[in-house]
């Protein structure tokens, strides 16, 4: 989950570069995302895993030395290895299967119930004079994941199947169906002892630790805030084939881009849905360009331009003092522009920010003005701002988006297809980076956008602590 998570944060961000939203950008009405990536766990590892930690050598206890007693006419000591661990998944059932080879010593007496007749004969051996005997062992175990978090796990013993007869004292009795009648009652006490820990294990605290993760805000350093705000968690699929294990991990969320940082939320893992969804990512993320830098934008194109203006044989210039950009609750973009010159005064520009998808631009349309200044001789003078002015202040606000959308797939692109830590490699590609909407709130412009793509992530090296 926590790969998966960072992935995410970084999708998100790289999508969304130089947009920020103010604290109160509301979600409410945002169209959920939908995240669903497949992993491709090589098993390899899991092998290793059990390898390391499953003992290769099993004697009777204080081997050679002490005796077991199984009863007052028998006893034996023994000494097992076994060979490397055959694993093999198919779905969600995994095979698990090795060759034991072993000795046994053994003697018996006369008995009748706890009387003893006669003395322990000699010591007989199987395996010692000759290679040791060979048996086959195997358990299944078949695994489903509950929607409450539980993994249940289904064990069976296989029957043991002998490769060698164990023929023991000079009579050369057989008594390879009395050791495996004991192997079986020892691989018997070996599947209880899995089942009570493995049987029914809970995966919620560990899912809710991950949980808490996705719900962190966090910083993107010069973006902002980053808040998923998940809502679904699924996992399904999950299954092994050709020695990987796949599962397909999906959240649906709300993701946004904080000017400032929010409070983390807080809320108990989900039930694990099952509901079917085609794959891939669909994000639509809000974010927003603020109005401070609008201005500083606006700024750097227009203060100290000169514009020369006429009415007849009436010729004067102003110059362009500073600009500032905001917005008004009717959805207004409002520049100001402060003039010197022939005149002094301030001119308030309104406009409708649109996002002509035509084209990949974002433009303000329905400009009119208001012209405010002390002299009394241009409150009427509309023709001091005439289409020129106008027409270069349009051009400096209409932001050309093409650009953004080649760098931004491209970078993702990069990102999706290349190896994130050692061992860990992702493939993917974007199918459609576009801006949704734009609106001028009071805060700062609003924008929404949407990305597609497909991502998958192969696991070929896992850092497995015992």
């Amino acid at each position: 989950m926590r790969i998966i998570f960072f992935s995410l944060v970084l999708l998100f961000s790289i999508g969304s570069k130089a947009q920020k939203t103010g604290s109160n950008a509301t979600i409410d009405s945002l169209p959920v995302s939908q995240i669903d990536i497949p992993i491709h766990v090589s098993l390899g590892s899991i092998y290793k895993l059990a390898e390391r930690n499953v003992d290769t050598v099993f004697t009777s206890p204080n081997y050679p030395n002490d005796w077991v007693q199984s009863d007052c006419a028998t006893r034996y000591k023994y000494h097992f290895r076994r060979s490397p661990l055959k694993m093999k998944m198919n779905g969600t059932t995994m095979d698990l299967g090795f060759t034991g080879y072993y000795r046994i010593i053994g003697s018996t007496r006369a008995c009748a119930g706890n009387t003893v007749f006669s003395p322990w004969t000699p010591a007989c051996r199987c395996g010692f004079d000759e290679p040791e005997r060979r048996v086959n062992i195997g358990f299944t175990s078949k695994f489903e994941l509950l929607p409450n978090h539980l993994l249940k796990t289904r064990i069976t013993r296989t029957e043991p199947q002998p490769l060698d007869k164990c023929a023991v004292c000079f009579w050369g009795q057989d008594v390879t169906t009395s050791v495996m009648d004991g192997l079986k009652a020892e691989l018997d006490l070996s599947k209880k002892a899995m089942e009570d820990s493995f049987g029914s294990y809970n995966l919620r605290p560990y899912l809710q630790q991950a949980w808490n993760k996705i719900n962190d805000v966090y910083s993107i350093p010069g973006i902002g805030f980053f808040s998923l705000h998940p809502k679904i968690l699924r996992m399904e699929k999950i299954n092994a084939q050709n020695d990987f294990l796949n599962i397909n991990i999906g959240i649906s969320a709300t993701p946004v881009i904080s000017f400032l940082k929010p409070a983390p939320a807080t809320s108990a893992v989900p039930d694990l849905s099952n509901s079917n969804n085609p794959g891939g990512f669909n994000i639509y993320l809000e974010a927003a360009l603020q109005y401070d830098s609008l201005s500083k934008v606006l700024n750097g194109y227009l203060v100290n331009k000169r514009f020369d203006v006429s009415e007849g044989l009436f010729k004067k210039h102003i110059i362009i003092e500073n600009t500032m950009v905001s917005g008004n609750e009717d959805g207004n973009m409002l520049i100001r522009l402060d003039f010197s010159g022939s005149f002094e005064g301030t001119v308030f520009f309104t406009g409708k920010p649109v996002y002509n998808a035509d084209i990949k631009t974002i433009e303000v349309q329905e400009m009119d003005y208001d012209l405010r200044t002390k002299n009394l001789l241009l409150k009427t003078a509309k023709w001091l701002f005439n289409n020129k002015i106008i027409s270069e202040l349009k051009k400096y606000t209409s932001f050309k988006m093409d650009n953004y959308y080649a760098t931004a797939a491209t970078n993702l692109n990069g990102w999706l297809n290349r190896e994130w830590t050692k061992g860990i490699k992702g493939s993917g590609t974007v199918k459609d980076l576009t801006l949704t909407s734009v609106k001028a709130l009071p805060e700062h412009l609003l924008i929404r956008s949407n990305c597609t793509g497909q991502l998958s992530v192969a696991v070929t090296e896992l850092e497995l602590g015992l």
